[in-house]
Formats: C-alpha cells, structure tokens, sequence
C-alpha cells in the first residue's frame, strides 16, 4: 500500500554501549537527533533500546532538572558536553536535525514552538497536547516552521493493528461498524514508574487529565486512522477516581464514545486493568478482527463457521521502527505514517479535548470545536 514505501533495509543493531561516534546506515549518514526531557519514563527504553540504531546520532540531551541530567550522563556514559540545560542551548551548541521530546505534555507545545523557529523536526512521545488550543498552534508553528512533528505510539509499531487496517481497507470486513479499543495497566504508581513521571502524569495541567489522556490517545488514534482521517460528529465520556487515595487530583477509569454516521467507537482507558493490555476489537458489516497485542488477530468473515488466528505479517521498513522511520521522513522524504502524523494528532487532541469537557459537564460534545 502507498504508506508502505520501499526503502533500503536498516543495518543490524548495534551492540555495546551508546556511543556519539559518528556512524551510517545503508541508506546514508544518521540523523543528528537530540533528546529533550528525562521526565517522561519512555526515556530510559529508548536509550535501552532504540539509542544504538544505526539510523540515528545523539547530539545532546538537553533537561533543566541538573541531578537528572547529571543521572543520564553517568547512567548510559554520555560525555558533559553532551549535556545542555535547555532546549535552545542545545540547538544552538549541538545542531540537531530532529529532537526526541521526553518532557511533560504540557511543555510539548513550547518544544515545538522553539523547534519551528529553529528548523528542528519533532518526534514526541503521545499524545500530542493537553488541548486543543495547543495542538492548533504547534501546528501553525510547524507549518510557518516548516518542520515535521510527529507522535510516538507504541502500537504504531504493532503488526496486528496493521493487518486490521489492511483487512478493513481491502474490503475484507465490510464498511466499519463498532470499535472497540482497550488500552492500560494497574496504574501508574502500581507498576513502579519514576518519580519524576509520575508527578506529571498525575498532575491534570501537565497531563491533560489521568487514564483519559494517557490511555484515551491510542484509541482516538487507531479509530481516527481506521476512518481515514475523518473526525466522529459526537464525543461522549465518562471518568471515575476509582482510587482517590491514590490519584486525588485525576481519573483514573475513563470510557470514551465516539460517533460517526454510520460507526461508533468505544475507547476504554484505564489505570485498574488487572494486566497490562493494548488490543482492538474492529466490527464491519460482514466480519471482524481482534488483535492480540502486537503480533496475532482473530478473524471471522461472513461464509466462515468459525473465527481464525492469523499472525500478522511484518511491517516494511522503515515503518516498523521509530527510529528508522523518523530518519526516512527527515533526511529521505518518506511518506509520513497517518498514525504518527500531525493532522491525525490535532484530531485526537480534539477528542480528548472533547471528552474531557463531556466527562466535567456530563453530556456528549459536538465536534468540531471552535478552533
């Protein structure tokens, strides 16, 4: 399909410990990517992980919190000079070609901001914004920027949500009826994220809300692409505080409905689920597709007795890999990935944005908003 360009096949992962020493892929020379923030836990996986991709060069990590910035630097033996108390300083001394955003939500906004004015691409965890206002102006930033920005979803990289999208867009299931996404864990606290994260995620301003925007993005962001951009007409929500003595100030259990002219979506976030889960429930008229985490879907199509396990096929690259499709999109002009993509991500801001004020005032909220 036309998402799925053809590109030269990344090298082998590097082993051993991150190095700035400059390096290359088949393809060409790395992206120069530079890190802003150390809050966000993501952090830690990507620098476990994904920090020793051929496709990308770290150029400096930028963190106004000093102790967690020295922390960095010791932990995964990145040189002082390396190390920058801001985000400008670090463009200015380091001349990164794209950041990796690790802060709050709520700094997202000014990450952008400063990286449109600069010519610096953004990639961020998700979701994009606390509100709908912010995601407008980052993308009015990006496009007088003329930059990318683009949202950093786990199940972006999953094959079954990829092969539910090609069975609905291949006709295999029938036009969309229900979705039904689920996504979450025990909570925050419960599984032991840091301190530093989880001060932000349970703080409404910089969060946008509790499980409502930490979990509510995935489903706004599947539903979104498997509508082919198109927004829902209605949002209605529901959160609870399940646990106040744990999270006073944010819900933790919320439902989201969305409604179109002829589909619904029922996005369900939550911090109470007895096990860690991101899987989908997609209904068309003539057949559905159940995906099972990363990997496995379960079909049935009208003519079939009974359901089917199928796995998943790969995803090409550079799509199956964050840091192999950012390089692409920056340095070789790939197409962008719709689940990733700005436009998308304005509309699940809407969403959530929308959902939120359903959930405080009690009734469903028309879309679009006043921008």
């Amino acid at each position: 399909m036309s998402r799925f360009l053809s590109m030269a096949i990344m090298l082998p992962l590097l082993a051993g410990v991150l190095s700035f020493a400059q390096t290359s892929t088949a393809a060409g020379p790395p992206l120069r990517v530079g890190i802003v923030g150390l809050v966000h836990g993501h952090v830690h996986g990507f620098f476990q992980n994904s920090a020793k991709s051929p496709a990308i060069q770290i150029v400096g990590i930028s963190e106004p919190d000093a102790k967690l910035l020295s922390q960095a630097g010791a932990r995964y033996g990145i040189e002082r000079s390396r190390l920058f108390s801001s985000l400008e300083e670090m463009i200015a001394k380091a001349h990164p070609q794209a950041v990796l955003a690790y802060t709050n939500t709520f700094d997202h906004r000014k990450v952008v901001e400063i990286c449109a004015r600069h010519g610096v691409h953004v990639m961020m965890e998700k979701p994009l914004a606390v509100s709908y206002e912010d995601a407008l102006a980052m993308q009015k930033a990006a496009k007088e920027g003329k930059i990318h920005v683009l949202v950093n979803y786990e199940t972006s990289w999953y094959r079954s949500n990829h092969a539910a999208y090609d069975l609905v867009h291949d006709g295999a299931l029938g036009d969309v009826r229900k979705v039904v996404v689920h996504d979450g864990h025990k909570g925050p606290k419960e599984i032991g994220v840091e301190p530093e994260f989880l001060s932000w995620l349970t703080d409404p301003k910089l969060n946008g809300a509790g499980a409502l925007f930490d979990f509510g993005c995935y489903g706004a962001d599947l539903m979104t692409w498997l509508m082919n951009g198109e927004a829902p007409h209605s949002v209605t929500a529901v959160t609870q505080q399940i646990k106040p003595e744990i999270y006073p100030h944010v819900d933790d259990e919320a439902t989201i409905v969305l409604t179109y002219p002829k589909a619904q979506a029922i996005i369900q976030a939550s911090w109470n689920w007895p096990f860690d889960r991101k899987d989908m429930e997609v209904y068309g008229a003539t057949g559905y597709a159940i995906t099972g985490k990363r990997d496995d879907v379960r079909v049935r199509r009208a003519g079939e007795d009974q359901e089917k396990l199928i796995s998943a096929k790969e995803i090409p690259a550079p799509y199956d890999d964050s840091m192999t499709y950012l390089r692409a999109v920056v340095l070789e002009g790939a197409q962008i990935e719709p689940l990733s993509a700005l436009e998308t991500n304005v509309i699940v801001t809407e969403i959530l944005d929308a959902a939120r004020t359903s959930a405080k005032e009690g009734k469903t909220v028309k879309l679009p908003l006043a921008r």
